[in-house]
């Protein structure tokens, strides 16, 4: 209880409806994006999307003829969601409901995707995060897929490096504990240095997939090093730097020291046909 309320004055602190279009979030959007097109089965597929925030992703799948059901814990995103979706009203979520990522109310081998790219950073306790991952296996049908997002557990020591906060002794002994078991806590007031979360090492989210009843697809790196661009506004602007920085990406998505300089990973598992 103590970390969902501190997830929830954190939310309530930071707008979470326009990160994704702010500085390096938007590689983190547009590869996030890429990574679900690459496997995800045609339009009309269901869709869950379990921790899905202010709704981007579920509002984008929905504008592409997708059946999804948006589901946060945070009722301050469901309500952005909702105000998102009249921007597009030809294109309706098929619910948005206030909700927990280990107890969907869907039946068994229900829907063809799921879409976990919060839930499994912030539910800090191991076992929290199988409930979540067996949920998933279980609404959905054989063959269906789950995109599973995780930091880095190494995110904040580069963040720290790049933003110029490594020497701020506030921030030290949240780095410490960061390295040493991926637990992070922020008991400052600084809402830069995120709230409850759980950071993990590759292997580890690979480990979770599998126990989780999934085969492992792909474990990729969401942004790569791109995140760490200093001026990445200006490169971002730039179509063809741009897709030079994406092409990149690609090329070294699956290589292990690039996945663990990554700020977020990816792990896509299916469910056994």
């Amino acid at each position: 209880m103590h970390a969902l309320n501190q997830i929830l004055h954190h939310y309530e602190t930071v707008d979470e409806s326009s990160r994704l279009r702010q500085g390096w979030f938007q590689l983190e959007s547009a590869r996030t994006q890429e990574l679900i097109l690459r496997h995800l089965p045609a339009a009309p597929a269901t869709i869950i999307d379990a921790g899905g925030g202010a709704g981007a992703y579920a509002c984008w799948l929905a504008e592409r003829g997708y059946a999804v059901h948006l589901i946060d814990a945070v009722p301050r995103h469901v309500e952005q969601a909702r105000v998102a979706l009249a921007s597009q009203a030809r294109h309706p979520l098929a619910s948005v409901e206030v909700g927990d990522a280990r107890n969907l109310a869907f039946p068994d081998g229900s829907v063809d995707a799921v879409l976990l790219l919060g839930p499994l950073y912030h539910l800090v306790e191991k076992e929290d995060r199988l409930a979540c991952l067996r949920e998933a296996h279980r609404v959905l049908k054989p063959g269906g897929l789950v995109w599973a997002a995780a930091i880095s557990r190494f995110a904040s020591l580069f963040d720290s490096l790049s933003g110029g906060f490594f020497s701020d002794p506030h921030f030290a002994p949240i780095l410490s504990r960061d390295l040493e078991d991926g637990q992070h806590r922020n008991p400052t007031t600084n809402p830069l240095y995120f709230t409850d979360a759980y950071f993990h090492k590759p292997g580890e989210l690979s480990r979770e997939l599998l126990t989780g009843g999934f085969e492992v697809v792909a474990l990729v790196a969401i942004e790569g090093p791109g995140w760490l661009v200093r001026d990445f506004d200006r490169l971002w602007c730039d179509l063809a730097q741009r897709e030079r920085l994406l092409a990149a990406i690609r090329k070294v998505e699956k290589e292990p020291s690039i996945i663990g300089a990554s700020s977020h990973i990816m792990g896509i598992g299916r469910r056994h046909g």
